[in-house]
């Protein structure tokens, strides 16, 4: 499916920068106070539109976000015109939210097409899981389309597509064959192209333009799409951060207790065998006692993982590598960024621990290291948190001394 864009004539958007004599017009196109009001107009004409789409409860809220200086940027960090947006997409081919999500992101404003981005872990999350939905619902005759979806995501993977230009996505890896930079002088071999030792690892192979969804390119689809919101993954609202994080957490599938295997931290015990008298011996043939002494402080603290129940969201659907792969980087950023909220940080390690656990039951190599790492950098992190929040406390208890008793001889 494509939309079409109602695009203005030439004739009309060349005859602002003409005069009447046919002259040419003495403002000059890169001025940047007019660049500036372009892009501003531009942005209040796309919010007015959206206000046209939604319920007449949220168009005063949108028109205070026209009329602000940045209009983009401040319907980029709205929530209420997110959560409005998110409860009135349907998804179809006549979804009119999405033939205003396609339409702005086609423009050439960049925050315009940040907005657009930061809806892509709603889009991926309610497109793949009602597919999923859809094909186990025998009953269903008559499925919703999808169109709308895929029309969206078409455009974002012609970006990506385009953005790559032919190439694929590498990552230089270090070669451990080779001596160390930092302890002798890098020299170079006479002969650089023979015999060389690769140390270039392919991350993604390049992508293939196309003007449908596939069945076979669906995964490819979407992985793009999302490798392009990580791009810009920094200017990206915390609540969109939360909705993959929680869709994530669904996709994987949050029943198996082995997601925390990684958290089990065996307690450090002694056990002790005291006879009656309770020496230690032994040897009287007395009722022994075991005695657990347990280690003293806790666990996590106040910056444990606890479960939640509203946590996850979406049906457990099929992962292939090429949704995984672009998710765990989304997921490393919603961890270990210093920027982000807590409740991004704790939504992306419970997702995290999800994918760890559903890795180890498909028996997928790449996933499991990549998760388990992810898992091992995440206790460390918050350990050091717990370590610094404990050390900077002033209410923190401490052992107080006991008083000095003299002894005064009568």
């Amino acid at each position: 499916m494509e939309f079409h864009r109602n695009n203005s004539s030439p004739s009309s958007s060349n005859s602002s920068s003409m005069s009447a004599a046919g002259t040419p017009n003495p403002q000059k196109t890169d001025d940047p106070m007019h660049s500036w009001w372009e892009s501003v107009s531009k942005a209040r004409s796309r919010i007015h539109s959206l206000a046209t789409i939604l319920p007449n409860s949220h168009s005063s809220a949108l028109s205070s976000l026209a009329d602000s200086e940045r209009p983009a940027l401040s319907l980029l960090s709205s929530l209420a015109a997110y959560s409005a947006v998110s409860s009135s997409l349907s998804g179809s081919q006549s979804d009119p939210l999405c033939h205003w999500l396609y339409d702005t992101f086609l423009s050439s404003d960049p925050h315009l097409r940040l907005v657009v981005l930061s809806f892509l872990p709603l889009l991926s999350g309610l497109y793949l899981s009602r597919l999923h939905h859809r094909h186990d619902d025998n009953n269903h005759h008559d499925p919703p389309s999808l169109s709308g979806f895929e029309a969206v995501l078409l455009a974002l993977y012609a970006a990506e597509t385009k953005s790559r230009n032919g190439k694929p996505l590498i990552a230089t890896v270090p070669d451990l064959s080779l001596p160390s930079i930092y302890h002798s002088p890098l020299r170079k071999p006479q002969n650089s192209n023979a015999n060389a030792p690769s140390s270039v690892a392919v991350i993604s192979p390049p992508l293939e333009p196309l003007l449908a969804v596939k069945s076979t390119k669906r995964a490819s689809i979407v992985g793009a799409a999302l490798q392009s919101y990580f791009s810009q993954i920094s200017h990206m609202p915390s609540w969109s951060k939360l909705e993959f994080c929680r869709f994530l957490a669904g996709w994987a599938g949050q029943d198996c207790p082995c997601r925390r295997d990684l958290d089990r931290v065996p307690s450090n015990t002694l056990t002790l065998t005291l006879d009656d008298d309770g020496d230690g011996g032994g040897s009287n043939g007395g009722c022994d006692r075991e005695i657990e002494i347990e280690s003293v402080g806790e666990m996590m603290g106040k910056v444990q993982i606890h479960d939640s129940d509203g946590l996850a969201k979406g049906d457990r659907i099929p992962l292939p590598w090429e949704i995984l792969q672009p998710a765990l980087r989304i997921l490393g950023h919603c961890l270990f960024a210093p920027l982000n909220p807590q409740e991004v940080k704790d939504a992306a390690s419970f997702a995290v621990r999800c994918l760890y656990a559903r890795a180890s039951h498909d028996l997928v190599p790449q996933a499991i290291l990549a998760t388990r790492s992810l898992i091992q950098l995440d206790n460390r992190a918050r350990d050091a948190a717990k370590v610094a929040a404990a050390a900077t406390n002033p209410n923190t208890p401490t052992k107080v001394k006991k008083p000095e008793i003299l002894l005064v001889s009568k």
